[in-house]
């Protein structure tokens, strides 16, 4: 009886133990950086908790007499019954490295685009946000996979903090314009406004090519005129921050718009006069 007291008593105090540094891991891990806060909870929660686990089961059976031959057995079982399981916690270290995600990055899995809010031991969780080379926007669903996509398949994440991407807009010019003046004021509307999206781009993406030697990248943005059936179209190319996509793009589709009908009412009264 006296044995089995001292058990409980060391039992509920590592278990006391356990919750205090838990609580005081969660207050130190509140000053980190947001994007690192989820991991770090699930890592300090689960460590202490398999501490804990482990010092019960000592308690309660005593230190393993036969440790490599239990460790061997344990091993080859949970090896064959657990193997998706193995695969996906794997991949979750993987997605903790230094080439890994975070909650909050922009990522395509599987095809699938989003932002990640959840990171777990087994699976991934994305907000799916549609394909944003198209329009970016969210769909509202929750899309989950098994981690194991980090060992076995691929995955794409933004490579800077700034989530860059082109961007392009396309507009029929009215005839009466002159095509290459009109270019000419749109990309000076267009750099006018995305220079401090390109500006920044470009020193994100110079942190990049210092790293891995690749060639250098140019942000700067690009107007080109093509054929069209009607005539000629102006097509805008431009660099912006993903989630910030639609707000810039209708800025420049009103200023662009502007400019097109104001020229388009010049050379209509210049006609008229003449």
């Amino acid at each position: 009886m006296r044995l089995l007291l001292r058990s409980l008593s060391i039992i509920l105090s590592i278990i006391l133990v356990t919750l205090l540094l838990n609580r005081a891991a969660g207050r130190l891990i509140h000053k980190t950086d947001r994007r690192r806060l989820h991991q770090l909870r699930i890592i300090t929660r689960i460590a202490l908790q398999a501490a804990a686990l482990v010092m019960i089961l000592i308690v309660l059976f005593g230190p393993p007499t036969q440790l490599s031959t239990m460790i061997g057995l344990i091993t080859a079982a949970v090896t064959v019954v657990m193997k998706d399981f193995i695969v996906a916690f794997l991949g979750w270290f993987t997605l903790m490295g230094k080439d890994g995600v975070s909650v909050g990055d922009w990522v395509e899995i599987e095809g699938v685009s989003g932002e990640v809010i959840e990171i777990g031991l087994l699976k991934t969780v994305l907000f799916e946000l549609g394909n944003w080379t198209a329009s970016g926007l969210p769909t509202g669903r929750r899309v989950a996979f098994s981690n194991s996509f980090a060992m076995e398949g691929h995955y794409f994440n933004f490579s800077t903090s700034g989530q860059w991407l082109w961007d392009e807009i396309h507009l029929a010019l009215p005839r009466e314009v002159d095509p290459w003046q009109i270019s000419q004021r749109i990309r000076e509307i267009v750099e006018k406004e995305t220079e401090p999206y390109s500006t920044e781009a470009a020193r994100e993406w110079q942190s990049v090519v210092r790293h891995y030697g690749t060639r250098e990248f140019s942000a700067a943005p690009a107007v080109n005129l093509r054929p069209a059936s009607g005539g000629l179209e102006v097509v805008v190319r431009y660099i912006t921050r993903a989630p910030e996509r639609n707000t810039l793009q209708a800025t420049l589709l009103r200023a662009i718009v502007d400019l097109i009908r104001s020229s388009e009412a010049a050379a209509s009264k210049e006609r008229a006069n003449a």
